[in-house]
């Protein structure tokens, strides 16, 4: 698939870039995955499935708050280019006091964001990561920009973490959870005590980027994904998740990535462009987020 359309397509007009909350940022990133691949195609089917959606999610109409969709950013050159790319369009939208919504790619793409919002909030923010993967290995397969590094490279700048849904690291990245006491709910601690038991640390910063690991969902929910791990979380224990961080803290941005369009399986493109909507929905209805943005 390699035809972009708006976010919503012909049943939301899309907004001028100063009139819209969503600033939608395709990202067809792919250059470090290691199982199965797929993810630049990700951006493209989302918002090919996004023109199937309702515009009332259930709850409140996301869409009345504008989307303006950007055209895809080039990651054709190498890694630092693609980075600085992706770096440039997101501070563009952040310059116009705007909320990033970025489709990716894989996870790597998350660096370029992380950069953006650097130069814009400085180290005055935190990013909540749904994942399966703990993605904080210092390198893999040679590279430390690969899609198994983006949390540590994050980490490395100064920005406090929360992983959520996790449940597939190896030993280094375990000891490192440890070692530096990054707060985390695995998905195993989420089933058992249940969504409510979630808390973002006291100290954590008021201003939150989620950042959303479609390999999150479990691999009955989401097949989708170059390394789906089973033991997932549900659909209802995401969004509750979702619901709670924006509850608890002034969500700035998100992003969602890794996902990889699967031959006949139009399901998990709807799905995925399901979450996006969702989680335009959420951040538009909470409080410290409707503050921020003047929105009303």
């Amino acid at each position: 698939m390699s035809e972009y359309t708006n976010f919503h397509g012909d049943d939301v007009a899309p907004s001028k870039p100063e009139e819209a909350l969503f600033h939608v940022i395709p990202v067809p990133y792919e250059k470090s995955v290691s199982y199965g691949s797929g993810t630049a195609e990700g951006p493209a089917a989302i918002l090919a499935a996004s023109c199937q959606l309702e515009v009332f999610d259930g709850k409140s109409t996301p869409a009345q708050y504008g989307i303006c969709t950007y055209k895809p950013v080039d990651c054709s050159g190498g890694h630092e280019q693609s980075v600085a790319n992706i770096k440039d369009a997101v501070l563009q939208c952040l310059i116009c006091g705007k909320m990033p919504v970025v489709l990716g790619g894989e996870h790597t793409v998350t660096n370029g964001v992380v950069d953006a919002l650097v130069e814009k909030y400085g180290t005055d923010f935190g990013v909540v990561q749904f994942d399966a993967h703990a993605d904080l290995r210092e390198s893999y397969e040679g590279s430390e920009f690969s899609h198994a590094c983006v949390m540590k490279r994050t980490f490395d700048k100064g920005i406090p973490i929360y992983q959520l849904g996790t449940r597939s690291y190896c030993l280094e990245e375990h000891r490192l959870r440890l070692g530096r006491n990054i707060p985390y709910m695995d998905a195993e601690d989420i089933d058992r005590e249940g969504t409510d038991a979630f808390r973002l640390p006291a100290d954590f910063p008021e201003k939150v980027f989620i950042t959303f690991d479609i390999d999150a969902l479990d691999s009955s929910v989401m097949p989708a994904t170059g390394t789906p791990v089973p033991g997932g979380l549900t659909w209802f224990q995401s969004m509750r998740l979702i619901d709670s961080i924006t509850r608890q803290r002034t969500c700035v941005g998100f992003d969602v990535v890794e996902y990889a369009p699967m031959s006949g399986l139009h399901s998990t493109d709807f799905t995925a462009a399901q979450l996006v909507y969702n989680m335009m929905g959420y951040v538009s209805r909470s409080k410290g987020v409707r503050g921020l943005f003047s929105i009303s």
